[in-house]
């Protein structure tokens, strides 16, 4: 059993996905450092400002009455609170990454994978279609099966 799981294990397919995991949680981390830090300062100075990661509406006051100055006094306080900043932030993220992914990883692939295909010479023909009837049938069919239409044979 032991000699099956290491053959598992040492798979090329488990070990990329454990590579893909890995490096994916580093690249989580560094668009979420960007986004944090680079992008949403500027945009909420645009907007007056706004720090997007304390924007939160309050459903439920803590033990200490608010109003709260962070979204960080709140949950301190223990309030109940609708953090819609941070879901705007994750938003940026998402986009981010999705952006990423598609023109780093989707798009170079489909590339590679077209020229791939353009090399290759097409397939020939395993139908022809019945000039009488117009079904699909067979190249090497001297006959239609459909309409029994004789077939020249070219």
């Amino acid at each position: 059993m032991l000699q099956d799981f290491k053959a598992f294990i040492m798979k090329g397919n488990v070990i990329d996905m454990a590579v893909g995991i890995i490096v994916g949680i580093a690249f989580g981390a560094v668009v979420n450092s960007l986004v944090k830090d680079v992008i949403m300062p500027p945009i909420g100075l645009a907007l007056g400002n706004v720090d997007f990661a304390n924007l939160f509406v309050v459903l439920k006051e803590g033990l200490t009455p608010g109003p709260y100055v962070s979204l960080a006094a709140a949950q301190e306080a223990g309030a109940v609170t609708i953090n819609y900043g941070v879901f705007i932030n994750a938003i940026v993220n998402l986009v981010i990454i999705a952006a990423a992914v598609f023109f780093l990883i989707v798009r170079p692939i489909a590339r590679m994978q077209a020229r791939k295909k353009a090399g290759e010479p097409a397939a020939a023909p395993t139908t022809k279609e019945c000039p009488y009837c117009f079904t699909a049938i067979p190249i090497k069919a001297s006959r239609c099966p459909n309409c029994t239409s004789e077939l020249k044979m070219a």
